[in-house]
């Protein structure tokens, strides 16, 4: 066999090498990009969260602001039985972290962003005291 007819299966299998490493790197970086969003919207929500908590606003002032702006009470519970309804069905894999925060507090009233949802804790005085945002 002559030296072309050797060469060009080689070229194939350098330029199926270059090409498989051109996509890895580029899903490499969607991936990352993805990622990086992700973490950047989660961390927004809990700073906002983490800002009003920092208040301890009252529940109706709580929920008057969140709808005034477009973010809607979708669920709400007053007892400990009534979270255990609740988180399962709308935190679904984060139904335990809810219960968990959420155990302490008589009140939890749930709202939907675009893109999250806001379990937000009240003592019996109707005090906020923690929250727990989920994925929506």
């Amino acid at each position: 066999m002559n030296e072309a007819g050797s060469e060009e299966p080689r070229r194939a299998y350098i330029m199926a090498g270059a090409a498989a490493l051109t996509l890895g790197g580029l899903l490499g970086a969607l991936w990352l990009g993805s990622w990086a969003f992700d973490v950047r919207r989660y961390t927004q929500h809990v700073g906002r969260l983490e800002r009003l908590l920092q208040k301890q606003p009252p529940l109706p002032l709580v929920v008057q602001a969140l709808e005034e702006e477009g973010t809607p009470l979708v669920g709400k519970a007053d007892s400990l039985a009534e979270l255990r309804d609740l988180a399962p069905r709308l935190a679904r894999a984060r139904a335990t972290e809810v219960l968990e925060k959420g155990r302490p507090w008589p009140r939890t009233r749930v709202f939907r962003t675009a893109d999250m949802l806001y379990f937000i804790f009240f003592d019996g005085e109707g005090v906020m005291r923690g929250f727990v945002c989920v994925s929506g």
